[in-house]
């Protein structure tokens, strides 16, 4: 047998070999990324006091960026409004609304709690009224299933951790300090960090798309939550239910949760209708009609006023929701939707994560607006 007989004869051990290298490359990948995945889920839970409190104070400092950069271009005579007054102004203005907001929710806690397991028995029954309907024995069991949960252990939990909203209120009100002061140095530092000023202004950019959409977001959700608390406090005022007030607050802060907050609201309010007004067929018209009001505010006018701004897949929502939810408790569930627009657009331009941007979006084009903006800027600056 010739030399090259056996070459061709002989087993190709080299590119085994290469393939056993690939595949343990990748193994060892995704090994990593599992440990790295579980370390930053670690610190989400350990940390997320200070987490939460951030996120919060960067949500209130994007809102007020744009309204800060407006008025401190006007001109009042011959007097100009500085950066740093503005910036003064709108950080007063935020620490007062907290500080206020945080009195208010204190001071409400044993009114919530007495009224809470005051009402509670008149709950219990009233549900068990409606199990009666198909059955004797259901009601029997409802009522038992209910009244073994310790319905006054959890309100007073709840109550307890009242105490840390003004140590959370402290927080961000410092964090939001501390970002207007750096405010005016960020792009400095931003280009001093990537030693390249196009990257730095390309990442400017992909900050101010994120801070345009949650801003709108923001502003749209808070405008039908305003309509739909509205609507609640009319509902309950014409049938002539008490606690028009706080089911009208209630219904406002929980809209900020999407597709479940409206759901919890209007169960709650049949909950109220049901205590208060003897007839069920009663109670069930006000159910009706709580819903109606939700569906149109929160399924026609939202998705209307919110165009094409947000542009997130509703399942990713959901997902969203499930895993702040889980993270941060009914915190992480107000801030899923910021956070997951953020995700959204940070991985639309790394083109490793672009599959991760598809899946978010809606339509899978999740920096569509971006890359107009991006045209309309260089066609702006080619005519300059």
């Amino acid at each position: 047998m010739t030399p090259h007989e056996i070459d061709h004869s002989a087993p190709d051990t080299s590119d085994a070999g290469k393939l056993s290298l690939v595949e343990r490359y990748r193994l060892q990948t995704w090994f990593l990324g599992i440990i790295a995945f579980s370390m930053i889920l670690f610190l989400l839970v350990q940390a997320r006091f200070i987490l939460i409190s951030l996120v919060i104070a960067i949500v209130l400092f994007s809102l007020t960026a744009d309204a800060i950069t407006a008025f401190s271009r006007l001109r009042i005579g011959s007097w100009k409004i500085t950066n740093w007054l503005a910036s003064m102004a709108a950080f007063t203005l935020i620490a007062v609304v907290l500080l206020t907001l945080s009195a208010i929710v204190i001071s409400q806690v044993n009114t919530v709690v007495t009224t809470t397991l005051t009402y509670t028995d008149q709950a219990i029954a009233a549900i068990a009224r409606l199990a009666a309907l198909f059955s004797p024995e259901a009601e029997a069991a409802v009522e038992a299933s209910i009244r073994s949960i310790q319905v006054s252990s959890y309100v007073t939990t709840l109550a307890g951790q009242a105490g840390n909203l003004l140590s959370a209120t402290t927080l961000v009100i410092l964090f939001v300090g501390f970002l207007f002061a750096e405010r005016l140095w960020f792009n400095t530092k931003l280009e001093n960090l990537l030693h390249d000023r196009a990257q730095a202004q390309r990442v400017g950019r992909i900050i101010h798309s994120i801070v345009r959409r949650v801003n709108h977001y923001l502003l749209v959700k808070t405008g039908v939550s305003v309509a739909t608390g509205v609507s609640v406090y009319v509902l309950m005022e014409a049938f002539g239910l008490e606690f028009a007030g706080p089911m009208a607050i209630l219904t406002f802060v929980l809209n900020y949760i999407p597709s479940v907050g409206s759901i919890i609201a209007t169960i709650l309010l049949a909950l109220v209708a049901l205590i208060q007004v003897p007839e069920p067929a009663t109670a069930l018209l006000i159910f009706v009609v709580a819903g109606m009001v939700q569906f149109m505010l929160g399924s026609v006018i939202d998705p209307m006023l919110m165009g094409r701004a947000l542009r997130v897949s509703s399942f990713g929502i959901i997902v969203s929701l499930s895993f702040w939810g889980a993270v941060w408790g009914i915190p992480g569930m107000f801030l899923a939707v910021p956070i997951m627009v953020a995700i959204m657009i940070v991985c639309s331009h790394i083109p490793a994560a672009r599959p991760v941007a598809v899946l978010l979006s809606r339509e899978g084009l999740p920096d569509f607006e971006d890359e107009e903006e991006l045209v309309a800027e260089e066609l702006r600056q080619a005519a300059e």
